[in-house]
């Protein structure tokens, strides 16, 4: 018995050897390609005879992302933890409640399912990519990430039919549990790298909801119900042949709430927010490859779109030059962001890569956009975030100051009805004091000074209009 374990072993070692001896041959003499070939055409050979089947899992389908390999991702990150892993890789953001363990490269999982046996792997392979248009490298490298699924070959039919979808439903039930939201801005640098590393993200732990919104009533429970419809009508669309996304002008003075209705949106649907800085873009075609590389049920933001770039001049002379962000461009249509190839992504062709989709732009100056960019169809719901409102004001008192009714009440609100004073500057004053009376004994005297001003200002103006 010891002689025949010793001949194993001495078997053994002589094939060990003998391979590493082919392979330092095949290094030395053998150009690259011809050694692909070699090892390809042998590991082709072997694979005939062998009873397993292997499943290759991208990450990313031509412009988008693989659902199948996020799913792949989220689900063997659950197993991972109680499995035989020698090594798993470990992420906790600061704001986040839970620990994210996922698999490392090159590491085996075994998995077991209705009596079948997987095995995943999770591989990695260098690429270049060729970058035009981009000021930051001429060849960023970049790697191609996929997971391979190992089985019998007698599985196959149970693994497409049944395995896989208990994946997908899986990870779907492990998001909707751990899910923190996001907010997205663009990593400049990447972008004509992989997909997945163009945005950076940190959390979103905004408190903003509709509840604590300084707006009209039925302006927040207008704006719910258009969410909740938009939400449920995917077959809908789908029937009148229209992609699911929708569209949202926030316009009005600064301080109105903008930013914060955003928030609260996002809060509401359980969306991430991508934040994009339209005036960093250099060209169209960067455009589209940031706005592809997005994912379902999130919200794209435009924040001061009428600063972003000239939308009012989709025929940009192509010799002009501009200056964006102090560095001298010239205005040709490939390397400037056009209204034109904007528009293309809100309701062309290209508006249809991605489903559940929300698109918001905010203006100070609505007079300012091209008609073109307000359309229904592109932005189809607009919303004017206006001066503060005596409903306004109510919410803010009970939001800072836990009251509901005061004695200060209607000569406040008979004041703001007076006065142009956004929800931002009535907060500033009641956050300054924590009793409610001096609290609001202060926003009185504020309110009463710019009256005081207005009237200033309006009799100074007659003034110099009856000398005139």
């Amino acid at each position: 018995m010891a002689a025949s374990s010793k001949s194993l072993l001495s078997t053994a070692a002589s094939l060990a050897a003998t391979a590493m001896l082919v392979r330092t041959i095949a290094n030395d003499f053998l150009p690259h390609n011809l050694q692909n070939y070699v090892f390809s055409s042998f590991h082709n050979l072997l694979s005939r005879f062998s009873t397993q089947l292997t499943i290759t899992i991208d990450e990313f389908s031509g412009f988008s992302f693989n659902e199948m390999y996020q799913a792949a991702e989220i689900y063997l990150g659950s197993k991972s933890s109680s499995s035989e892993c020698r090594r798993i890789r470990v992420i906790k953001p600061e704001k986040d409640k839970n620990i994210s363990v996922s698999v490392d490269r090159d590491e085996e999982i075994i998995d077991t399912f209705e009596g079948m046996e997987m095995k995943w792997s999770l591989a990695c392979k260098q690429t270049e990519s060729q970058v035009l248009h981009n000021e930051y490298n001429s060849t960023v490298r970049s790697e191609s990430r996929f997971f391979l699924l190992t089985f019998h070959k007698k599985y196959r039919d149970r693994v497409l039919g049944s395995y896989l979808p208990h994946v997908l439903l899986q990870a779907k039930a492990l998001k909707e549990e751990k899910k923190g939201l996001k907010l997205y801005t663009v990593k400049h640098e990447r972008v004509y790298g992989n997909f997945n590393d163009a945005w950076n993200s940190i959390n979103l732990d905004h408190p903003a909801t509709f509840e604590t919104l300084a707006m009209d009533p039925e302006l927040k429970t207008e704006i719910m119900a258009d969410l909740d419809r938009f939400v449920m009508r995917r077959d809908y669309y789908r029937k009148v042949g229209k992609a699911w996304k929708r569209g949202y002008l926030l316009y009005g003075p600064p301080g109105t709430g903008k930013s914060s209705l955003i928030a609260a949106i996002a809060n509401y649907l359980n969306f991430n927010i991508y934040d994009l800085e339209l005036a960093d873009v250099q060209c169209n075609s960067e455009l589209r490859r940031l706005l592809v590389s997005t994912a379902n049920r999130s919200i794209l933001v435009v924040e001061d779109i009428d600063c972003s770039i000239d939308l009012q001049d989709r025929q940009a002379t192509e010799e002009q030059v501009v200056v964006v962000n102090g560095r001298f461009r010239h205005s040709n249509q490939n390397n400037q962001v056009t209204l034109s190839g904007l528009l293309n992504f809100i309701d062309g062709l290209w508006s249809s890569c991605g489903d559940e989709r929300i698109i918001i732009f905010t203006t100070n100056h609505k007079e300012k956009l091209d008609p073109a960019l307000l359309r229904p169809g592109r932005m189809d719901m607009h919303i004017h975030m206006s001066y503060c409102s005596p409903e306004a004001f109510k919410v803010l008192a009970k939001n800072y100051l836990g009251v509901q009714d005061h004695h200060l009440f209607r000569q406040i609100e008979a004041l703001i009805l007076e006065v142009e004073v956004t929800p931002a500057q009535v907060a500033e004053e009641l956050m300054k004091r924590d009793c409610p009376d001096t609290s609001l004994c202060g926003l009185v005297e504020f309110l009463t000074a710019k009256k005081r001003e207005v009237k200033d200002v309006d009799g100074l103006e007659t003034h110099q209009t009856v000398l005139g």
